[in-house]
C-alpha cells in the first residue's frame, strides 16, 4: 500500500493479518462489553462491521488522529450511524480518545450517544437517520475534486440502510460527476431490525443494481482481511465511483447473536455478556 502523504498516519505497511484478527476479537469483546453497561445499543450490526473497521483503520485509511480535522484526512462516513459501539471501540483504538471513555458509552452527559456525531473525534458526520450518507459523501468528493486534493472518502452503509430511495439517487449522482475518490463499503448481513432484507424488501440482485447506476463493484467476504484487503486495493485504481459488497453475519463471532434479528437493538444482559466473553476467549486461543 502506497502512503500518499509522508507524515501520513497509516497503520501497517503489510497487513499482518494475525494481528489484525487479535485485534477483531478484542474489538468484539469491548463492543459487548459498552453495551451490556449501557444496558442498549446495537451489538449485531456492529459485531458484522468489526473486520471492515479493523481495515479502515488500522490498514488502509490515511488519518491523523492527534489531529482529527486535519486537511488532508481520508475520511469515512459512519451511515449506519447506529453502529456507534464499534466506530467508538474502533476510534478509541486509534487514539481519538482515551478507551477509558468507552464506559461512558449511552450515559448520561456522556459525548458516546447511541448514535455517532461530530462532538466525538474522528466522527465526520452526525448519524443514525438513515439514508444520508453518501449524499454528504459526495459533496465532500465534489469539494476534492474542485480543490484538486487527493484524499478519499468512504461511506458504510447498512444493507436495510439502502432500501431508502435518498441511497440511490446519491449513486446516481456520484457516478452523473464521475466520483472515483467515493468508496461505498455496503455491510450486507442481510438481516434487519425487523427481519430478513430479502423478505422485507429485496436488494437482490445487488451486485447489478450498483454496476447499473454507473459503480464499479467488488464483492468481499466482509470477515475476511485478505478478501478485504484486495478490495480496498482496488479502490485505488478505480475510474468509477467504488462499492464493496461485503458479506457479512450478523452477531459475527457469537453463536447465539449471529443471524438473529433481535440482536439488531438488544444489549447483552449479565449471563449473555459472560456466555459470549467465553466464546471469545475460545476463539483467541484457537
Amino acid at each position: 500500500m502506497v502512503n500518499r502523504l509522508k507524515g501520513a498516519f497509516v497503520a501497517e505497511q503489510k497487513m499482518d493479518v494475525k494481528a489484525l484478527r487479535r485485534k477483531a476479537i478484542e474489538f468484539r469483546r469491548q463492543i459487548l462489553e459498552i453495551t451490556n453497561s449501557a444496558g442498549s445499543g446495537h451489538p449485531g450490526g456492529s459485531l458484522s462491521a468489526v473486520e471492515i473497521l479493523v481495515s479502515l483503520y488500522h490498514y488502509k485509511l490515511r488519518h491523523r488522529p492527534m489531529d482529527p480535522h486535519w486537511a488532508e484526512r481520508d475520511r469515512l462516513i459512519i451511515s449506519k450511524g447506529h453502529a456507534s459501539p464499534v466506530t467508538y471501540v474502533a476510534l478509541a483504538d486509534s487514539g481519538y480518545f482515551p478507551k477509558e471513555e468507552l464506559k461512558t458509552f449511552r450515559k448520561l452527559g456522556a459525548r458516546l450517544q447511541g448514535h455517532v456525531h461530530r462532538k466525538v473525534p474522528g466522527v465526520e458526520l452526525n448519524t443514525g437517520s438513515l439514508g444520508h450518507g453518501l449524499s454528504v459523501a459526495n459533496g465532500m468528493a465534489l469539494a476534492a475534486k474542485m480543490k484538486k486534493k487527493d484524499f478519499k472518502i468512504y461511506c458504510l452503509l447498512g444493507d436495510g440502510e439502502i432500501q431508502e430511495g435518498s441511497v440511490w439517487e446519491a449513486a446516481m449522482s456520484s457516478a452523473h460527476f464521475h466520483l472515483n475518490n467515493v468508496c461505498v463499503i455496503v455491510d450486507y448481513n442481510k438481516i434487519q431490525e425487523n427481519g430478513l432484507v430479502s423478505e422485507i424488501m429485496n436488494l437482490e440482485p445487488l451486485a447489478d443494481k450498483w454496476r447499473s447506476f454507473g459503480w464499479e463493484v467488488a464483492e468481499a467476504n466482509g470477515h475476511n482481511f485478505e478478501d478485504l484487503k484486495k478490495a480496498l486495493d482496488k479502490f485505488d485504481r478505480s475510474k468509477k465511483p467504488y462499492v464493496i459488497i461485503a458479506h457479512t453475519n450478523k452477531g459475527k463471532g457469537i453463536s447465539f447473536m449471529e443471524g438473529k434479528s433481535k440482536w439488531h437493538g438488544k444489549a447483552p444482559n449479565k449471563d449473555e455478556l459472560a456466555a459470549a466473553l467465553k466464546e471469545l476467549e475460545g476463539q483467541e486461543k484457537s
